[in-house]
């Protein structure tokens, strides 16, 4: 049992066991040399992947980082903070999701990656992903 470096909840990593909770978050961003590699708590981890997420939006076409998503398309389960975050009651689906989701619903999702309307204020203060 250890604790969370990011909030310090508590936390208990089993990957040594080759089954922990984590692994079942995608592997879509490389660790890097300098980066931290002590275990995180399910929220802080989604946070760190979409910050990272965010810089691969800024490098990469649309198409190309729904060829990066789409390995995750059929993952059964949705992840706070990387697929949705919780406002108001209600669940706002992040650029991730969509990519995931490979095209557009037509509805003028706020995190939508395919392209904003023009009658859509765009938010560049946005902390959750936005691609477009």
């Amino acid at each position: 049992m250890s604790h969370c470096p990011e909030c310090g909840d508590a936390l208990s990593c089993t990957a040594n066991s080759g089954s922990c909770w984590c692994m079942q978050y995608p592997n879509i961003v490389p660790v890097s040399n300098t980066a931290d590699l002590s275990c995180l708590c399910a929220a802080c981890l989604a946070k760190k992947i979409n910050t990272q997420l965010g810089e691969v939006y800024q490098t990469y076409s649309t198409n190309e980082l729904i060829r990066l998503a789409k390995p995750y398309a059929n993952s059964p389960h949705l992840i706070e903070e990387l697929d949705y975050t919780m406002e108001n009651g209600f669940m706002v689906f992040s650029a991730w999701y969509h990519l995931k989701r490979g095209t557009c619903c037509g509805n003028g999702c706020r995190h939508c990656p395919f392209g904003k309307s023009s009658e859509l204020p765009i938010n560049q203060e946005d902390r959750y992903n936005n691609v477009g």
